[in-house]
């Protein structure tokens, strides 16, 4: 996983601060890959929530990780516990790596 411990841990605050304790959040996609070079970092959460509550959710976790982690590439697929999943969420979850 090409993230160190520091922006672990602040994805993972800013997640359960963002969506509450509840909250699953991995990590997919290229920084996955350790053998792999740059990459934005693709987020997968799966939390309650009403649609726009979600929404207004990752807007909040976006604007907090772009302050703390500095200008990267963030990518927030967001899936509401309990929803019929969608391809993307399907993949996320299956190659992701939890936080």
């Amino acid at each position: 996983m090409r993230l160190t411990d520091e922006q672990q841990t602040i994805i993972r605050e800013e997640v359960r601060r963002a969506f509450g304790p509840d909250a699953r959040v991995k990590l997919f996609g290229s920084r996955v890959d350790d053998a792999a070079r740059g990459g934005d970092i693709d987020l997968y959460i799966e939390a309650d929530g009403t649609p726009d509550e979600l929404l207004d959710q990752e807007l909040r976790l976006y604007v907090a990780l772009q302050r703390q982690l500095g200008e990267r590439r963030v990518d927030i697929v967001v899936h509401p516990r309990g929803a019929p999943p969608r391809p993307i969420d399907t993949h996320a979850d299956r190659t992701g790596v939890a936080l």
